[in-house]
């Protein structure tokens, strides 16, 4: 996709294309884009893995049950999944996660990724190449790692619904 942008834009620099004519396109190819988020996935290459959505994000908490009752009340959040320590909440297909910490200011756990055409050992291997911490090593439905930034990033195909134990 970005080769076709900057074919548009040379074209329109060297005095090939309107503007309108680079406007019109580059909306097209936006368009594009958002109609088929899956076949970005052909295009992106080996060692892309196209996130298609945010499937929940996970907090922790020093006291799960006032927190909890506060994101189904005010959001009307419906609980889908709990135990003693962990709620999953409702949000149309995705899901808000709460987790009781212990004696630690509230504070973001980790964010997760839908991802097309999710292949754990693919995405492990590419992982591995770019020298980033694993975790869950043998999970194939979905599993967590460390961003270059050292953020707690979980990833699994764009239908997991969540597991409490």
């Amino acid at each position: 996709m970005i080769g076709k942008v900057e074919s548009l834009l040379h074209d329109f620099e060297n005095g090939k294309l309107t503007r309108r004519q680079v406007a019109v396109s580059l909306a097209a190819i936006a368009a594009g884009a958002l109609v088929s988020p899956l076949a970005r996935a052909d295009d992106a290459g080996p060692q892309s893995f196209p996130a298609i959505s945010l499937n929940h994000v996970t907090v922790r908490v020093p006291d799960l049950q006032k927190t909890s009752r506060f994101y189904q009340e005010f959001f009307q959040m419906p609980l889908r999944q709990h135990a003693p320590t962990v709620h999953i909440l409702g949000v149309g297909k995705s899901f808000f996660g709460i987790e009781q910490g212990k004696w630690e200011p509230a504070r973001l756990d980790h964010y997760d990724f839908g991802i097309a055409h999710f292949n754990a050992d693919q995405v492990r291997a590419a992982l591995r190449k770019r020298n980033l911490e694993i975790q869950d090593e043998r999970a194939s439905e979905s599993f967590k790692f460390r961003d270059p930034d050292g953020f707690l990033v979980q990833v699994n195909g764009p239908d997991y619904v969540g597991h409490v134990s």
